[in-house]
């Protein structure tokens, strides 16, 4: 079973979104929260494997909240839902910790794909997020008339940016690969250097805007 807990501060839309997750046999709602302090709460005593947050409840935002599950490391990965799709609040949302980000708008139509995605360690994103950035990304390059750092990356850099960006460890990779560890960690570096990226957030979303993660 995937043990879920949902945070909105609107109870129609909470229980609308656990009526929808019920129809799962193997999802189980076992905690509701009406803003952002409840919901770390219910995080910290059940030990849901998902916790689903709306973006802006009150007491604490849902980017905040995600933020203390994960720095608490109660094991839960996060899903953010909100009405934002630009690129800001994505970025600050996987820097928080979130795996998923997830529009409102289309949370009826990917929100199970959503969890069960996140609880398997990957990142999930509304695909109208997905084009957007994507469709962004083109725009910049074209605007500021610059070639994509992409084609400066060797095929086995790709494989090992397209797995971390899914949420693999370097351990993971290094066992998927039939790699050493060191290897792993300086194609990784290599990887960060050459996109000019610092953080994991930012290679995920940078992955997320390639079309190399959906």
């Amino acid at each position: 079973m995937i043990r879920i807990i949902l945070a909105d501060d609107h109870t129609v839309m909470r229980s609308g979104l656990k009526a929808l997750l019920q129809q799962q046999p193997d999802f189980e709602v076992v905690g509701e929260a009406s803003d952002g302090r409840e919901a770390v709460s219910l995080a910290e005593s059940l030990r849901p494997d998902v916790a689903v947050l709306d973006i802006t409840m009150p007491n604490l935002n849902g980017i905040e909240a995600a933020h203390q599950i994960v720095a608490r490391q109660l094991g839960a990965a996060t899903i953010v839902l909100s009405m934002h799709s630009d690129e800001g609040y994505v970025l600050r949302a996987l820097k928080a910790g979130a795996r998923g980000y997830l529009l409102k708008e289309s949370a009826e139509a990917d929100l199970i794909l959503a969890i069960r995605s996140v609880s398997q360690g990957k990142a999930f994103f509304s695909p109208a997020v997905s084009r957007m950035l994507v469709d962004d990304y083109v725009r910049q390059l074209r605007e500021k008339d610059v070639t994509d750092s992409y084609e400066l990356l060797t095929p086995r850099e790709r494989e090992i940016l397209q797995l971390v960006a899914e949420g693999k460890s370097n351990k993971d990779v290094a066992n998927m690969l039939n790699l050493s560890l060191y290897t792993v960690e300086t194609h990784r570096s290599n990887i960060m250097e050459k996109l000019n990226l610092h953080t994991v957030p930012e290679l995920i979303l940078y992955a997320v805007r390639k079309g190399i993660v959906a």
